[in-house]
């Protein structure tokens, strides 16, 4: 597997942040696997893991954080970015709290998005 390109799962509900994300990573070279919801994550394990996971965190049925907590339980830790259009100070600790890497606010400024990224792979190392 070695010389493999990275891939990362981005989880969001809105088909265009899907598609702008997934252009935006292959500019840097990775490869990027959208899923529309928590759901349709989960039914893709137990495959390959992702280097890092990019969670919305405003989902219908199951949030960007209940998807990570949900994770975490089954002993599944991934590196995870929480991205919103809502900042709330509260959210945020709790993100934090439960152990996600970053959160980052829309629209996504590409320096700090690839900046969380490199912190993110780089604790997985």
């Amino acid at each position: 597997m070695a010389g493999a390109s990275p891939w990362i799962a981005v989880v969001d509900d809105d088909p265009s942040v899907l598609k702008a994300l997934t252009r935006l990573l292959r500019t840097r070279g990775f490869q990027a696997r959208t899923f529309g919801s928590a759901r349709e994550f989960l039914a893709a394990l137990p495959g390959t893991l992702p280097a890092c996971l990019i969670l919305d965190l405003q989902m219908p049925e199951m949030s960007g954080l209940e998807l990570h907590q949900h994770l975490t339980l089954k002993g599944v830790d991934i590196p995870t970015i929480i991205i919103t259009a809502h900042d709330d100070s509260d959210m945020r600790q709790r993100c934090e709290a439960a152990g996600t890497a970053t959160y980052l606010l829309k629209p996504l400024q590409d320096t700090t998005f690839f900046a969380a990224i490199a912190k993110a792979t780089s604790r997985a190392g």
